[in-house]
């Protein structure tokens, strides 16, 4: 069975729907593989070295501190060379970037953006820069194998997965590619807790919900996310939406589980109290660069 075929063959068993993202999340994971694998990586590929001071900058910004936070490693490729091109340092010393031109046209192409997706548009798109592309990101896996390992989970992560698991079907919505993400999880004891791992190579994380979710009253649909790109999914489905905020998981957890579980559980999580978390999270979330202003 493929990944797609897990997805669609997902059924229901409780009441409750709860969607977990994992990196930055579940684990402390975000820092050290943007810092440790991506961007290294980044400037290793694209040679990049003469301006690799710029390139970790506007990587970790785009990856760790704005709202696009937790996007896609395409999609978020795809804005650090937007933004680079953009950097009065860079342009100043005629730095030439390369053309990122075609990652534009496969970020929208419509194919799922992983590895397998770019392998698939590349047989009908003969780009080089793509090749590159596609050398980096399986780097990037190769590298974030090798370095991030034994990753304990936040605190109150296990002990809210076990106040779910009897009432709640628990799934993983993550961009991650579902090796890594099943490779984690289970290195914590943790896979016995979602009825399924969903990762890159089963569509977006909206399509991940489209379909996961067409049996359960909207009330009782929960998303767990540290990205404004998880809040949009679940809205984007109706979901309601608990934030992990970034730089405060162990008290977003420790909240969840003392707090939002029962009140999700009871019905009386939609409203005020959905509202006043967001609010609280997308005021952690930058919008401009901090070298723009």
């Amino acid at each position: 069975m493929d990944y797609k075929e897990k997805l669609k063959s997902f059924s229901k068993e409780k009441d409750y729907f709860v969607g977990i993202d994992s990196d930055g999340c579940v684990f402390p994971s975000m820092e050290l593989k943007q810092k440790e694998c991506f961007i290294p990586n980044i400037v290793k590929y694209f040679q990049l070295q003469s301006i690799s001071k710029y390139v970790r900058e506007t990587a970790e910004w785009v990856n760790l501190y704005s709202i696009y936070r937790g996007a896609n490693r395409f999609k978020a490729l795809c804005k650090t060379f937007e933004l680079l091109s953009n950097r009065k340092e860079i342009k100043k010393i005629n730095f030439k970037l390369p053309d990122w031109t075609d990652l534009d046209k496969f970020v929208k192409s419509g194919l799922p953006l992983s590895n397998a997706g770019l392998k698939e548009f590349l047989k009908s798109n003969n780009s080089n820069f793509l090749k590159i592309v596609l050398e980096w990101s399986e780097a990037v896996n190769l590298t974030v194998e090798d370095m991030v390992k034994e990753l304990e989970p936040f605190i109150y992560v296990r002990e809210s997965l076990e106040k779910l698991k009897n009432f709640a079907d628990i799934i993983i919505v993550s961009a991650t590619p579902v090796d890594t993400l099943q490779r984690e999880w289970r290195n914590q004891n943790l896979d016995k807790y979602p009825k399924l791992i969903a990762g890159q190579e089963m569509g977006s994380k909206v399509e991940h919900l489209k379909i996961a979710i067409g049996k359960y009253d909207t009330e009782k649909i929960l998303m767990i996310g540290d990205a404004i790109g998880d809040y949009e999914s679940a809205k984007k489905v109706d979901a309601l939406f608990y934030p992990i905020k970034p730089g405060h998981e162990e008290e977003s957890w420790e909240r969840f589980y003392n707090e939002a579980i029962d009140k999700f559980f009871n019905l009386e999580y939609k409203g005020e109290y959905e509202k006043k978390l967001i609010d609280e999270f997308f005021n952690l979330l930058q919008e401009k660069p901090y070298w723009e202003k």
